[in-house]
């Protein structure tokens, strides 16, 4: 096992200790899948607290920022309706409902009826939507520059087609499994 430069959250073991005592627990273990995998783990929760700390200080949240980043990518003019909001987002009607009205509250979204059809309603992107998107992509920018400055170039390349090589292997195996949960809170039939 590798010596590990983690240092560990408040009351959270190291990486080699998490391994040691999952080895100890479950001696079937494979320790170099274990590393890969509690390393990854770990990696991206790291992450994801970085970059909400980066939203928070832009002033929207994690919600505000995948409505924001999923109208982007739309393309221009970053228009989609609340229904195919929600469906992409993985939301409830209700729930990204409840977003957009606070979204649109805050400026960084408007929600009107569609000129060509005005049962429908369009979600757009505002220039203060777009304006925290890119401020947003400047900050995890700089982070990742800063997270990867370790590695060369060649390595950056290889950790890149080995992470996709990864996840290419778990959309396959989880075809439905982009990224909510919402199946995980179902109960399997026959518990109650």
């Amino acid at each position: 096992m590798s010596e590990s430069t983690e240092e560990p959250g408040p009351h959270e073991p190291s990486l080699d200790e998490q391994i040691a005592a999952y080895q100890r627990e479950f001696r079937d273990l494979d320790l170099q899948v274990e590393q890969v995998v509690s390393a990854l783990g770990r990696l991206n929760r790291r992450m994801n607290v970085a970059y909400g700390r980066q939203l928070a200080a832009l002033g929207i949240s994690n919600a505000e920022w995948e409505v924001l980043k999923t109208l982007v990518l739309a393309g221009a003019p970053y228009r989609l309706g609340p229904g195919e909001l929600a469906k992409r987002l993985g939301l409830t009607p209700a729930a990204m409902t409840h977003r957009v009205d606070r979204m649109a509250g805050e400026g960084l979204v408007t929600r009107d009826r569609d000129e060509n059809n005005r049962v429908r309603v369009i979600v757009e992107l505002t220039d203060e939507g777009r304006t925290k998107w890119l401020e947003a992509m400047r900050m995890a920018t700089d982070f990742e520059e800063d997270l990867l400055q370790d590695l060369s170039g060649d390595e950056r390349g290889v950790l890149g087609e080995l992470l996709v090589r990864l996840l290419r292997r778990v959309e396959h195996a989880q075809p439905d499994a982009g990224g909510r949960l919402t199946d995980l809170d179902r109960r399997p039939q026959g518990e109650g």
